[in-house]
């Protein structure tokens, strides 16, 4: 009996070691990922910044976080006040990627949650502050110098935090309904006009032709009494006129 109890505590001494050995093996390396970098921190304090692969370090002792420094999208719905105080909603995109040689400063400062923490408010404030430089119809009209303006402000914010701002992009613009059909009557009305401009520029123009072949007739003493006769002639509508302005008019009996 007491060599069996002998046995299975040899067993589990064994077993005990080899799961320690197993923990101090797999647990003395890691592996960073492509494009990452690795924050390894002792004891909960940060040691050092290492590059993609193989890591080695002290088992229980060290850790390795892993920053990404690709390019990231950041994608939020923003909401602002327009210069003329129309209310303006929209989706803006952000694209942008961790400085990697300053990734323990973030580590320390931030943390791992920095979107959450600083991206997305930084955002919304930078489409704020771009909005309110600009009337509704300038939002729609001028949209890359928002877009140049909101950017601008957003990748000088985000330096500060050592978060490198590649890209940002305007997807869509929301305004008030009143708003929107007070463009649509506006456009309306911008369309008419220019049709009404149109139109009386080609009266003039024909005007202006007529008046021109009628010089040229009477320059060539083509523009006879005769010839008058028969042009008031040609337009008559089979009654008599008050007056003819001097053109004659042959009276043709009925009966």
């Amino acid at each position: 009996m007491n060599i069996q109890t002998n046995q299975i505590a040899n067993y589990i001494r064994i077993g005990v070691i080899g799961l320690i050995v197993l923990l101090l093996v797999f647990g003395s390396f890691t592996i960073v990922s492509a494009g990452h970098v690795g924050v390894v921190t002792r004891f909960g304090a940060v040691n050092r910044v290492v590059d993609p692969g193989i890591i080695l370090k002290i088992p229980l002792v060290e850790s390795v976080n892993q920053m990404e420094t690709r390019t990231q999208k950041e994608q939020v719905d923003a909401a602002a006040a327009s210069k003329d105080l129309q209310e303006v909603k929209s989706t803006i995109a952000l694209n942008y990627h961790l400085d990697g040689a300053k990734a323990v400063v973030v580590y320390q400062n931030i943390g791992t949650e920095y979107v959450d923490r600083v991206i997305a408010p930084a955002m919304q404030e930078a489409f704020k502050a771009t909005a309110a430089q600009f009337t509704a119809e300038e939002l729609i009209g001028k949209r890359e110098a928002v877009k140049q303006a909101a950017y601008s402000r957003l990748k000088e914010r985000l330096a500060r935090y050592n978060i490198i701002v590649d890209d940002f992009n305007i997807v869509n613009f929301d305004f008030s309904q009143d708003f929107n059909s007070a463009i649509e009557q506006k456009q309306v009305a911008q369309q008419n006009l220019e049709r009404a401009k149109i139109e009386a520029n080609t009266a003039i123009t024909q005007a202006q032709g007529q008046a021109n072949a009628q010089k040229v007739l009477r320059d060539n003493g083509s523009l006879t009494p005769e010839y008058l006769e028969y042009v008031a002639i040609q337009k008559w509508d089979g009654k008599m006129p008050n007056a003819t302005n001097g053109v004659p008019f042959i009276n043709i009996p009925t009966k």
